[in-house]
């Protein structure tokens, strides 16, 4: 299996190549050259526990680790979480909450992020040489990806964050991680800022190259293929295929669904919910896709503008055409927004957005109804699952444990509703953190002279 970017300028790469490289050399997102059908396979699939179907899926993309090395990776990856089949399905009314937080800091990320930790492990152990990993979070990703390569060797992290805007619970468990390989960058801006400066210095080639920079946000597609596996393990466990309602802001993993469903496996509809960031929302209604100013709201990782992954998903919307895909993002970029001329006609996508009230309307709701209680983004996909009771069985991604976000959920239902023993020892111990403006030379000193 071997990997080229979504703008056409790099080709060939093997997986490993592709872990490291994070962001194409040429500004644009890593995709498989060719993607299997799993059809044949799926009946056998249906009987593998998580972590089994993890191995049997992630193989067909891995053919630079020797299997037994891979398995042990994936092993190791979903040894910390507290599910023993790693994910869990909830019935809440008449949809299911597929749970992915029950990993080391409480959220879905880290269903991929522990995977990638080892990967970074793995193959800087047979190469040798030292990693700067350079990430953007707007909550999540951040701890995640902290929690994946602390105190490993061979490897620094460095974390932009927008000052604020996130949770406190969220900061805290980014901030309070004591090993010095962990560099927590508190920007004067909004997400999309920090993703913005992120991308620019991995489009400096040379500094890129200087400093041996590698990515976990989503634009590292080692990230992505890790959530094809909950789709296509979910899809399975139905009788007939479902729906999946899919909490987004960044398009990564709703992403992953629609690689799911290219590669065969059962899957009736993908329903897009944003929040009042709903430029997502808006491209598939509309056509036209056109940076808003950021509002911040309930569910903070999900307040972004500007969704990195979407250009994976044009470059199959423009049928496999890197220059279609170049002349787009290149018209966004200086513009502000680019069109397909029509509402999108993607049968598989559905798309809504979801206010701050509707999110605190299904928060309350669902817990006056099933006694279920669910962080803001998750409640978002819940919403949304509302509005489409015509597609069912639907499956809502849970994203994250409701004590992340107690000042929302607690405001929402009662004081102390959310709260988990692990979230609670993080009150009180001291942070780390560097705050720095919104400047892409501001951070690339931090690097130089933190990163080895």
């Amino acid at each position: 299996m071997k990997y080229m970017s979504t703008r056409g300028g790099v080709r060939g790469v093997s997986f490993q190549d592709a872990v490291m490289m994070g962001l194409a050399d040429d500004g644009g997102l890593l995709i498989p050259e060719t993607l299997p059908d799993v059809s044949a396979k799926l009946a056998a699939w249906r009987r593998l526990t998580y972590t089994e179907f993890a191995k049997q899926l992630l193989a067909l993309f891995v053919d630079d680790i020797e299997p037994a090395v891979l398995f042990r990776l994936v092993d190791e990856a979903y040894s910390s979480f507290t599910e023993p089949d790693v994910v869990r399905f909830v019935s809440v009314g008449d949809v299911t909450v597929l749970e992915l937080f029950h990993g080391p800091t409480l959220a879905f990320k880290d269903i991929a992020l522990q995977l990638l930790g080892g990967l970074f492990t793995h193959v800087l152990a047979a190469r040798g040489g030292h990693l700067n990993i350079l990430g953007a979070t707007s909550g999540d990703t951040g701890s995640a990806a902290i929690a994946g390569v602390q105190g490993r060797p061979n490897v620094d992290i460095f974390i932009l964050y927008p000052l604020g805007r996130v949770s406190p619970l969220q900061e805290l468990q980014m901030t309070t991680v004591p090993d010095a390989n962990v560099h927590c960058l508190a920007i004067e801006g909004s997400f999309d800022d920090c993703q913005s400066i992120v991308k620019t210095i991995f489009g400096d080639l040379e500094f890129k190259h200087s400093h041996s920079l590698g990515a976990v946000n989503s634009v590292n597609w080692a990230r992505v293929l890790a959530q094809v596996v909950y789709y296509g393990y979910a899809s399975l466990r139905f009788d007939e295929a479902p729906a999946f309602a899919v909490p987004t802001g960044n398009f990564g993993n709703v992403f992953a669904g629609y690689l799911a469903s290219r590669m065969g496996f059962p899957i009736r509809k993908l329903v897009l919910a944003t929040n009042e960031n709903d430029i997502l929302a808006r491209f598939f209604a509309t056509g036209e896709y056109a940076r808003g100013e950021v509002r911040f709201t309930h569910s903070p990782a999900m307040d972004i503008q500007v969704a990195s992954n979407f250009e994976r998903y044009l470059f199959y919307l423009f049928d496999q055409d890197p220059a279609r895909v170049s002349a787009f993002i290149q018209r966004f970029q200086s513009e502000g927004h680019a069109s397909i001329g029509s509402p999108s006609q993607d049968p598989l996508f559905a798309s809504t957005a979801v206010s701050n009230k509707d999110t605190e309307t299904a928060i309350r709701e669902t817990y006056a109804e099933t006694g279920y209680v669910s962080d803001p983004h998750t409640a978002i996909g819940l919403s949304a699952a509302k509005r489409f009771t015509e597609h069912r069985p639907m499956i809502c991604i849970g994203t994250a444990h409701p004590a992340k976000f107690p000042e929302v959920v607690d405001a929402v239902l009662q004081p102390g509703t959310a709260v988990h023993p692990e979230l609670g020892k993080l009150r009180g111990r001291q942070p780390r953190r560097t705050v720095l403006p919104a400047d892409v030379d501001a951070v690339k000193a931090v690097v130089r002279a933190r990163g080895h």
